[in-house]
C-alpha cells in the first residue's frame, strides 16, 4: 500500500499548487491546512514538510466551497 504522506514538491504536483502556496496554507502560517491532519513537521528545522495530498486535496475543496457561497 503506498503512503498518502508526500514530500512538499511531489505533494504540490500532485495537487496542481505550487510548494509556496501549500506552505502559505498552512496553520501556523495563517491558514487553514492542519498540522498532523493536512500535514506533518520533521523532527528538525530542516526536515521535509509531508503531505497528507487527499486530505488537502479535500481541505482545498471545502474552502472553494466556502468561498463560492460567500459570493
Amino acid at each position: 500500500m503506498t503512503s498518502p504522506w508526500k514530500r512538499t514538491p511531489d505533494a504540490a504536483e500532485q495537487l496542481g499548487v505550487s510548494s509556496d502556496t501549500l506552505k502559505r496554507r498552512r496553520d501556523i502560517a495563517g491558514g487553514f491546512l492542519e498540522n498532523g491532519r493536512d500535514y506533518n513537521l520533521g523532527p528538525s528545522r530542516n526536515s521535509s514538510i509531508t503531505w497528507n495530498v487527499e486530505n488537502v486535496r479535500s481541505a482545498f475543496n471545502q474552502r472553494g466551497l466556502l468561498v463560492r457561497k460567500e459570493g
